[in-house]
């Protein structure tokens, strides 16, 4: 993801929970469900760009499934390109790392798909990938994990990780004042420290915290997964003897957090998961354990991203937009999700 700095001077489009002739753009990060929600995807509706128009052919790669958010992003991707009569989707393998994505990429290139969108292994190692399809004449659109240069991509589309830290201390910042809380003890379980969006994150909660007086006494960075979510959770509680907070960046590894907490029984604190999952929302809203928010970083911007691609690949601009392109990046804001407001979101979890 480009820093935070970086994005503010660019021009972007900030969008919040409103589909945008592309997709809903909340859901969230954990659960076993193999197919998405219909409120993740978009059906083809009759009228305006969504009437069937030139074909194009969609090129498209993402990491392995190894965890529920990235089954969420290949999941949507399928279903929305299979909304369109004029969408042809080509899947390549991404293989296990950077280099074995960056191969398989090189074979579809040859394919000379309309576009590709890309959520890459790591966007800095990637980027070179980016640069080559838009100087073969192939649109990029890069998905979640950024290319560093501009000039790879014809669009960005990402979830705003800067903008989760800040939600998440934010409302943690709330709760302690509301609790009359002082000189708090506020924990973090970061995702995977050498991905620029874990940085981002912890950045956004970081410098929310501290304009407030407020820092982290004990972070430790996890992998995304429930296993290393317990690992480093344990690991934590055993640093800190009493805690009054704690972020999770991601609801995935919130299952090992969660469990980590029983097994140490530490339920003096409360806790802020990320991304929105099916299975946090309804632990929300049951109210029975420390996670009581989550804020959201939603794998629909997948679908969103096919239908973007569909019509950059027929030349035509967003039908909300006076522009007669799309936009350059795309950038979702995330929300907070608490048990009020948990019964609304629970349709977009994944």
């Amino acid at each position: 993801m480009t820093q935070h700095s970086r994005d503010l001077s660019r021009r972007r489009l900030l969008l919040g929970g409103a589909a945008v002739g592309a997709g809903v753009f909340l859901a969230g990060c954990t659960s076993n469900e193999s197919e998405p929600t219909a409120a993740q995807t978009k059906a083809a509706a009759a009228g305006g760009n969504a009437e069937p128009g030139k074909k194009v052919v969609v090129g498209f790669s993402a990491p392995a499934a190894d965890h529920g958010w990235i089954a969420a992003i290949t999941n949507n991707a399928k279903a929305q390109a299979q909304a369109y009569s004029d969408v042809e989707f080509k899947s390549v393998e991404a293989g296990a790392d950077a280099a074995a994505q960056r191969a398989a990429l090189s074979t579809l290139i040859s394919q000379k798909p309309d576009v590709i969108v890309l959520l890459p292994h790591d966007g800095k190692e990637l980027n070179a990938f980016g640069l080559e399809a838009m100087k073969a004449g192939i649109p990029v659109v890069n998905l979640d994990r950024a290319f560093p240069d501009a000039r790879a991509y014809r669009l960005q589309i990402k979830g705003d990780n800067y903008g989760m830290g800040v939600a998440a201390a934010t409302y943690i910042v709330a709760q302690l004042k509301a609790k009359g809380v002082s000189n708090p003890v506020i924990g973090e379980i970061a995702g995977m420290d050498e991905l620029e969006l874990t940085q981002e994150r912890s950045k956004g909660f970081a410098d929310t915290l501290a304009a407030n007086g407020l820092k982290v006494a004990n972070r430790r960075a996890a992998r995304f997964t429930a296993d290393s979510g317990q690992q480093e959770a344990s690991g934590l509680f055993q640093a800190l003897p009493k805690i009054d907070a704690l972020w999770n960046h991601d609801d995935d590894q919130g299952i090992g957090v969660l469990a980590a907490v029983n097994q140490a029984n530490r339920k003096e604190f409360f806790m802020v998961g990320g991304a929105g999952s099916k299975k946090a929302m309804e632990d929300i809203q049951s109210d029975n354990t420390v996670l009581k928010a989550t804020v959201t970083y939603s794998p629909s911007m997948a679908s969103s991203a096919i239908s973007l691609a569909r019509l950059i690949g027929q030349g035509k601009g967003m039908s909300d937009l006076v522009e007669l392109q799309v936009p350059k990046e795309i950038v979702l804001a995330s929300e907070t999700i608490t048990k009020e407001n948990a019964g609304n979101y629970l349709k977009l979890g994944f």
